[in-house]
């Protein structure tokens, strides 16, 4: 048999520019992809740290209902700080049967709560200045007066005082301190009503 010999022609050679072009393309491709790498490290880093924030420094909570009305509609966004240095008048937000809730501090461990029938409190028999209410009312109440705070608790009262569930009924009672997330110190939604608290 004749033997054949392969003869290569110029079309059958890659092109120099060809192997060049091909070699940054690659080096591009494997640039690209560490680039992206490390991208989405730093945003899984970053929204890790953010949520971690969120959650043991400055929890972010959304209203629901109406029971803090005028001082926080429903929809409205707030900010909260952990703290347990709490006083009358603090809002905050706590944990009840699987749910948060937010109310107003009304009276501290040791304190004594009166009251009256027409919604007037006082507390350690003082009248209790409390312009964030519009309209005073005893509602849902079965507390016997005057009552004392329990150690390690407060007794908490929403803003809307007709319809409000909280301290004042024994279904609810006073909270605990580790029942307690924060104090409410900023609504931030909607911006318009943007507002510093306590």
């Amino acid at each position: 048999m004749g033997k054949y010999i392969a003869k290569h022609t110029k079309h059958d050679m890659p092109q120099l520019d060809a192997l060049q072009k091909e070699l940054k393309r690659e080096r591009y491709k494997r640039r690209f992809r560490r680039l992206l790498r490390s991208t989405v490290n730093a945003l899984v880093v970053v929204a890790a740290v953010a949520a971690l924030i969120a959650t043991l420094v400055l929890p972010v909570l959304q209203i629901a209902g109406t029971s803090m009305e005028p001082s926080l509609s429903d929809g409205d966004i707030v900010l909260l700080v952990k703290t347990d240095n709490l006083k009358s008048g603090d809002l905050c937000a706590f944990y009840y049967s699987n749910k948060i809730l937010i109310k107003r501090v009304i009276a501290t461990p040791g304190d004594y709560i009166w009251i009256e029938s027409d919604g007037t409190v006082f507390l350690n028999g003082e009248p209790l200045e409390e312009p964030y209410v519009s309209e005073k009312a005893l509602g849902e109440c079965d507390v016997e007066f005057p009552y004392q705070v329990p150690e390690n608790s407060y007794f908490m009262m929403g803003d809307k005082r007709e319809t409000s569930i909280d301290s004042r009924s024994s279904v609810i009672g006073c909270i605990a301190e580790d029942q307690i997330i924060g104090k409410i110190f900023c609504k931030i939604w909607p911006l318009k009503d943007f507002e510093l608290i306590g």
